[in-house]
């Protein structure tokens, strides 16, 4: 085994010049750090106009907590208050307060995941330079800088970028209360990862047991006392994770929004079921009895088969929540399926797999790398605990779970950093002793890598882009090639290129994220090339267009000022008009038309009181609003498409024939009705 202390940074330093001042307190390090965040940032910045109105569900949302202080604490999904998102307070409440300076747009909600993202940089390498150098920090930096989920994350307001940089927050204050044995920081540590609670929900919980595992296995405390501090560590993240949601069902029901897609009005249920359970094993949200949507040729709420919208109808705009059975459900095409190579697949492999061998090659050695002595003492293994213990944590839940979104990779981000600056550290100690055998693995894990990488890039059929992609897959097979013939043993310039020639595909694909003309962003994704079946989808045609500004014009001209401008079945149709108006919209069914918000009953008081006139219906589940609208309100036949009677059932279309079937949502070839009530 090698000797412990042969692996300490500060005992051999094979790049302190990075270290030393130019000029006054500037370094190298400090420059080229800053180097990477402008870079971050010129793609973060780039092609705006992409973002649009970001995740409608979101941004409307953020409209609506804007209105009053009651919507922003319940975190109403609409003006009206008539339900809650199905995420808690604190990303949104981030993104109201940017909104609340910059005006409500895509732009001003995404904007703090933008700023995440470029600071997460820093941050990453303050966390590793602390354990393993000054080198490794700015290869984890660059690391950050390169990856395409990351990017394609933080262009948006779905608060995952967020997320990762409360947990590197929190990585800092574990890392400090472990190796000082401070019972002070590791309150602070949960404190934050608390509050990712409340951005996320469970979703903050994967790296948690590497955190709680540092502070036990490097403090030197005697065990029980460890314990003694980590169960107070405990202690403290449930009360903070679970404030705001005790706090809101400690509201009664009928003083406060139905909580969105959960199944009793309760918060709880919502974190233990939709955002808890769900995801790893599948499920529906809501109470809705629509059977689930199967997989098939429909991205952003859009049918692939050529269906025109109806008169008045606006399109679906799905956002993070959806039905998803075993395996994913409808979303099988954006996550691919279970299983130990799920990560290499295509339909998550462009996120974040591009370093992924290469990461898996250092776990791989890095456990090797020094004895284990307990407390730990070896800046390798402390680090490899953390940053591999995070890493392998996601790579199995995300391996077996049945529902989830491709951008939620974002979370392996650090972890990947992490452990590439670990390989290379080790490799440069092994280097010391063993040149040949440290030349032999950096060859072959930098040759494995790049061989992947092409192999993913020529999975996409880039196309056009390929033209230039390939000759960066020729520069890093050269540098790779002539680094393993000419320079034995490797010198710390070669190691430089051997490593950035892994860097520039997976920049390449960041960029080709950024630039794509019609990102997808309720459901934001890395490039997908040839296979990203966005650019199939049709464009809605100018008279659809025309009939659902008809329809808009018309509510506005009408509208009385009541408390909702319309009724609609879900925040798929309820969320564009919210940004379009800034009114309330009643959004029957929740965000996918499942959650029971009101009935039949409600909406008779809603309209007795003045404060709803209008209510638009498709062939949905809602069959008893359905039923109550047909039997007293009057049809506005400029605005529908073979009115709703009666007695009427759902419509529901053959799969294969017009689009898929009918799943207690709205779905563009349905009927349309428009309805108003009280007069």
């Amino acid at each position: 085994m090698e000797n412990t202390a042969a692996l300490d940074p500060r005992s051999a330093r094979p790049a302190a010049w990075l270290d030393r001042p130019i000029f006054w307190r500037v370094t190298p390090a400090a420059m080229i750090l800053a180097a990477l965040m402008l870079l971050s940032a010129f793609v973060f910045f780039s092609n705006l106009e992409a973002i649009g109105d970001a995740n409608t569900y979101y941004t409307a949302a953020v409209e609506a907590m804007l209105d009053s202080w009651q919507n922003f604490f319940f975190v109403a999904a609409e003006p009206g208050g008539s339900v809650t998102v199905d995420k808690p307070p604190l990303g949104l409440w981030i993104e109201t307060a940017f909104a609340a300076v910059l005006g409500v747009s895509g732009f001003s909600v995404s904007l703090p995941n933008i700023f995440a993202g470029i600071f997460s940089i820093p941050l990453m390498y303050v966390l590793i330079r602390r354990h393993l150098g000054t080198g490794p920090g700015l290869l984890a930096a660059a690391v950050m800088t390169v990856i395409p989920v990351v990017y394609a994350t933080g262009r948006n307001n779905t608060m995952d970028s967020l997320l990762t940089f409360f947990l590197l927050l929190a990585a800092w204050a574990f890392i400090e209360a472990a190796e000082r044995g401070s019972l002070a920081l590791l309150l602070l540590g949960s404190l934050v990862v608390g509050l990712g609670f409340n951005i996320k929900m469970m979703q903050v919980f994967l790296p948690l047991p590497a955190f709680f595992a540092l502070y036990f296995f490097v403090s030197k405390h005697g065990w029980r006392r460890k314990l003694l501090h980590l169960a107070l560590a405990a202690v403290l993240l449930a009360a903070v994770s679970l404030s705001w949601a005790l706090a809101v069902d400690a509201v009664p029901a009928d003083q406060r929004p139905y909580i969105g897609s959960s199944t009793d009005n309760t918060v709880m249920e919502l974190i233990v079921g939709h955002n808890g359970l769900n995801r790893l094993f599948g499920g529906q949200s809501g109470q809705g009895t629509g059977p689930a949507q199967p997989a098939g040729p429909q991205t952003d709420g859009q049918p692939l088969d050529g269906t025109i919208p109806q008169d008045g109808q606006f399109p679906a705009q799905p956002a993070d929540a959806a039905p998803g059975g075993q395996g994913g459900g409808m979303f099988n095409q954006e996550i691919g399926s279970p299983g130990l190579f799920r990560f290499f697949q295509s339909e998550l492999a462009n996120e974040a797999s591009w370093l992924l061998p290469f990461a898996l090659i250092s776990l791989v050695l890095a456990v090797g790398s020094a004895r284990i002595r307990l407390p730990l003492e070896s800046p390798a293994h402390k680090a490899l605990l953390l940053w591999g213990g995070w890493l392998v944590i996601c790579l199995v839940f995300f391996s077996v779970a049945a529902f989830f979104h491709a951008y939620y990779l974002v979370m392996l981000a650090p972890a990947l950093a992490g452990m590439i600056a670990l390989g290379w550290y080790y490799l440069r100690q092994l280097a010391e002793r063993k040149p040949a055998l440290a030349s032999g693995l950096l060859i072959f894990a930098a040759g494995l890598t790049l061989a992947v990488q092409v192999w993913l890039a020529g999975q996409y059929q880039v196309g056009g882009a390929f033209i230039w992609l390939a000759p960066l897959m020729l520069l890093a097979g050269v540098v790779i090639s002539m680094v393993a013939i000419l320079d034995r043993p490797i010198s710390g310039l070669a190691v430089s290129l051997v490593f950035a020639s892994q860097l520039l595909i997976p920049f390449s694909w960041s960029f080709l994220t950024v630039a794509a003309d019609q990102p997808n962003v309720n459901l934001p994704a890395a490039y997908a090339g040839d296979l990203d079946t966005r650019a199939d989808r049709p464009q809605p045609q100018d008279d659809s267009v025309n009939r659902q500004q008809a329809l808009l014009d018309f509510l506005v001209a009408e509208d009385d000022g009541g408390r909702y401008l319309v009724a609609v079945p879900s925040s798929q149709q309820g969320s564009p008009l919210v940004l379009a108006t800034g009114r309330g919209v009643l959004y029957l069914g929740g965000f996918n038309g499942r959650d029971p918000v009101v009935d039949a009953d409600d909406l008779a008081a809603l309209v007795s009181a003045g404060d709803l006139e209008f209510i638009l219906m498709t062939g949905s589940d809602q069959r008893e609003i359905r039923q109550w609208a047909a039997q007293t309100c009057t049809v506005i036949r400029q605005f529908s498409s073979q009115p709703i009677r009666a007695g009427d059932q759902p419509q529901t279309a053959q799969p294969g024939a017009d689009g898929p079937p009918d799943d207690g949502g709205p779905n563009q070839n349905q009927p349309v009705t428009l309805f108003r009530c009280g007069q």
